[in-house]
Parts: C-alpha cells; structure tokens; sequence
C-alpha cells in the first residue's frame, strides 16, 4: 500500500470540519494509500515537516499559496525530494485555481488523485523556491500585512480594503540595476512581479500563453508612481496585455539579477514577506520538479507530457 501524508493548517483560509478530514481518509484508503495527518502549529513548521518527513509516496498539503510555499522550501532542503500536492484553503488560492480545483474540498481530492504528475519548473529567490509568484515595491505588502483576522472575515475583501489603503500612500521608487542575458538596465522603479504562473492576485490569465515547464519566468517591471497612474495599471491589469502598457517592462527569462542602491526588505514570495534583507538578488529557475495535480488544465499549463502517476 501507498503512502500518504496530509499536512493541514489550520490557521490558512477556511477551517475545514473535523468529519472532511475522516472523510479524506477514507477516500485516500480508497485509492490505495495508507494515510496519515499532521497538524501544522506555527510559521514556518511545513518547512520543518517535510524536509525531516521519512519517504513516501505522496505529501499533500492543506491551506493557503504560504502553506504550498512552506512545503516546497522543506522539500528542496532535502536530499531525495518528495512528490507535492496542494489544495487551497486559502483566502485567494491562486495556486488551487490555477491547477483547476474548485470550491468542494472533497471532490478536490478526487480530482487529485485522479491526477497525473507533472514535472514543473520551480523559481528561486537567492536559492530560495516560491511556487508561483515573487516581487517587491507598491502593493506587495498587501498580501503579508493584511491581518489574519480580517482574512477570516472577510475573504478576498480584506486584500481590497488592504490594497485600497495602500493606493493612498506614497509611491516609494526604487534605484536599481538589473541583468538578464547580456543586458544591464538600470532605473527606477515601484514594483516588480516575478512569476511562473497565469493566475496572480486573483487574476486570470495575467499573462498569455504561459507555461510551467518552458525553463523560463515571467518578469514585469515598473517605473509609474503617480497616483492616476497606478489606478490605471490596476486597469490594465484586468483588461489589457500587460506587457505592453507604457511604462512596464516585461521579460522572459531563466536568470536575473537585480542590484538595489540600498538594501530592501519587502520583498513578497508566494503572498508571505520573504525574511532576507539585501541589495543584491539572484532568480533562477529549477526544472523538473515533480507536482501532483488535477487534469483540468494541464493542456494548458504543460507544453509536454513529461510523467505519469
């Protein structure tokens, strides 16, 4: 029999009723697995589990983008990586709806499992892996300073009301030179999105066409800071090509550098603030991790069949 490990947070997102965990065992004994659950307790206890977990066949982990973040920081401190999983309990859940779950917690499992894995490619910022998205500047605070409180009341919402707060505030510029290929920009700028995804910050299809295992990443700076300005990017975000809004510049890449003026610190992995204080970053990209997930939208998101569950 198979082996199985559900890791659960229950401070991501929505709670999920004690009877939906049983249930989810009994589905995994369905499918041949022998399942065991474990209560995540603190910020940063998924990185500890998996990267000390005993091998086994599959880890699925339960909650927010964070929670799937947490997973994937312990699975590359080890030697012989896990196979990943991931259903959104999370208040955004880009990830989730990416991969193409719904909102029935039990159906996602079946979905899962009736899977295939995939080999995705996995960003990292200064070795550190985020799933799908990283970036600093204007709103990127957003996602790790909204309370947990509010997120429970509200949902969504809270990132809005967040984010409308944000919007009021003075537009920081940051002086900076950046490298990718042969070629050295330097400028200033009021944010920067790095990604490997089509779905960020509640927005589908953010870019066109991407895929998860093209060895490459999506990278958009930009440079406006006027308040009328900003509104409009928030706009274009909803109905434009993003990459072709004046004052953006989109990249697509497998490695960049990024030389700050002065050290930052509010930088923003996978919707938690990465704790790493530097002027100097480096963002590569590692293929060929393994990922189990839905069919849905696979076609989409693959350019290839690479393996099979």
């Amino acid at each position: 029999m198979k082996k199985c490990v559900v890791i659960y947070n229950p401070n991501s997102g929505k709670k999920i009723k004690q009877e939906f965990l049983a249930a989810y065992l009994d589905i995994l004994m369905d499918y041949s697995y022998e399942p065991e659950v474990i209560f995540s307790k603190y910020k940063g206890h998924i990185t500890k589990i998996v990267s000390e977990l005993r091998p086994v066949d599959l880890v699925i982990t339960l909650g927010g983008d964070g929670t799937f973040n947490e997973a994937m920081n312990g699975n590359f401190l080890r030697e012989e990586r896990l196979l990943l999983a991931h259903i959104p309990l999370g208040t955004t859940n880009d990830i989730g709806a990416m991969f193409g779950y719904g909102k029935d917690v039990i159906n996602n499992l079946k979905l899962l499992l009736e899977g295939e894995v995939r080999d995705m490619d996995i960003c990292c910022v200064n070795g550190k892996p985020f799933v799908y998205v990283a970036g600093f500047g204007k709103f990127m605070n957003v996602p790790y300073e909204t309370s947990r409180e509010l997120k429970k009341k509200l949902g969504y919402l809270a990132y809005l009301v967040e984010g409308a707060k944000e919007f009021f505030n003075m537009t920081k510029l940051y002086e900076l030179s950046y490298t990718i290929g042969d070629e050295t920009y330097h400028g200033l700028y009021s944010f920067l999105i790095i990604s490997n995804a089509n779905r960020i910050a509640g927005i589908n299809n953010f870019y066109n066409d991407v895929k998860l295992d093209d060895g490459k990443f999506e990278v958009l700076f930009c440079n406006l800071s006027r308040k009328q300005d900003v509104l409009k990017t928030l706009y274009y975000l909803r109905t434009s090509d993003i990459t072709k809004v004046p004052g953006f510049y989109f990249h697509k890449t497998d490695n960049l550098k990024i030389s700050f003026k002065k050290p930052v610190s509010s930088w923003c992995v996978d919707g938690e603030q990465l704790e790493e204080e530097t002027k100097d970053y480096e963002i590569t990209v590692k293929k060929n991790v393994k990922i189990l997930l839905p069919k849905k939208n696979i076609d989409n998101l693959f350019q290839k069949k690479l393996s099979s569950k």
